[in-house]
């Protein structure tokens, strides 16, 4: 085990041939820390926060062992506490313990056997514990993220369909043809609210219970594939769709997840336009070098607000409330990176919107 991988350890001492000689000791196994105050003890941890073994003699002058261990609980509570004792005080041990101040005690005079059991052994706890607060952190996010996502479901697969009884119970009153065709306007519109909602919830679920499956990736057949599904739209709202694929090396990764990446970023570039701009575009463009797959979608749409550029991939964050959007298009793209070890980088201004992917090759 190298220096960098051995556990660190404290041991405090007011004695300084017993730092000497617990160093002398133990130097070889463990990465050692000494203190002969408890002062000096502070400073180490300060200095050092992944010291994961702490030992204190109980007897020293500023203060006892127990009561060093009850002070630093707050400040660094990870470190497990070992405190070295002899048998006039075990009833302060046992106080100490019961407390939860001590994970263990070790009588006077300990032998080096007892020394390197109780370390292993308290690392072993340590990293039991702080592998429980990561997967406590873990749930508590995914908790979280239940709870926005059950008010969000139940709000915006409700609307579309609260709006459009109400269009059907004003449709059942009016016989004009033309406030008619208007409604069914309006129908129109809270059903592709609702699809688009269903759309990217199938692929937020794809992401997170999809094990990814590395296969070959043809760009110019998933290009193909997606100017088809914007063909429509580009000739429908008058968009010009410019699309160039570069691939001159064998390129390995999840088509689904890229599917998905690229699906949601052409689809916000062509949903977020300027109406009335005459020379409107969306630019695809993919680059395979050097086992990276740079991908690059560009519009000259509305742009994204500066202050919201460190929001916009938040699960059900909508930086336009004027157009179609389920809050999940982004998330999903910055899920799906994160599966495939890809980055993103967006730029953005009145002028449009360029973001800007990097993912390498399985």
């Amino acid at each position: 085990m190298n220096g960098k991988d051995k556990i660190k350890v404290l041991y405090i001492d007011d004695e300084q041939n017993n730092l000497i000689s617990f160093k002398a000791a133990f130097r070889f196994d463990y990465n050692i820390f000494v203190a002969i105050n408890t002062t000096e003890a502070i400073n180490h941890l300060k200095a050092n926060p992944d010291i994961s073994v702490i030992l204190s003699d109980q007897k020293m002058p500023d203060k006892t062992g127990v009561e060093f261990f009850e002070e630093i609980r707050k400040e660094f509570p990870n470190p497990i506490r070992i405190l070295i004792t002899g048998y006039a005080d075990i009833e302060s041990v046992i106080n100490a313990i019961n407390r939860g101040h001590v994970y263990r005690y070790i009588k006077k005079p300990w032998s080096e056997d007892d020394i390197r059991s109780s370390i292993d052994q308290g690392y072993k706890f340590y990293v039991t514990t702080a592998m429980l607060a990561v997967k406590n952190e873990e749930l508590q996010k995914a908790y979280n993220e239940l709870d926005k996502f059950a008010y969000s479901a139940t709000h915006d697969m409700r609307g579309p369909i609260l709006s459009v009884l109400g269009i059907i119970d004003l449709a059942k009153h009016t016989d004009n043809l033309a406030d008619v065709k208007e409604m069914m306007g309006m129908m129109e519109n809270a059903m592709l609210k609702l699809d688009n909602y269903i759309q990217n919830l199938h692929d937020y679920y794809s992401i997170r219970r999809g094990e990814v499956e590395i296969a070959d990736i043809n760009f110019d057949d998933i290009v193909k594939d997606l100017s088809d599904i914007y063909e429509v739209t580009s000739k429908m709202n008058n968009v010009k769709f410019v699309k160039n694929v570069q691939q001159a090396e064998t390129f390995r990764s999840d088509e689904v997840s890229i599917k998905i990446i690229l699906n949601n970023l052409l689809s916000n570039a062509f949903k977020y336009q300027v109406k009335n701009n005459e020379n409107k575009f969306v630019e695809l463009d993919v680059n395979v070098a050097k086992g990276i797959a740079n991908i690059v979608v560009k519009d000259n749409g509305i742009g994204i607000p500066e202050n919201s550029i460190n929001q916009i991939f938040n699960m059900f964050y909508r930086g336009n409330s004027e157009e179609v959007g389920s809050g999940f298009g982004l998330y999903n793209v910055k899920d799906a990176l994160g599966k495939l070890n890809g980055k993103i980088d967006v730029v953005s201004s009145a002028d449009g919107t360029t973001f800007s992917i990097a993912i390498p090759n399985k």
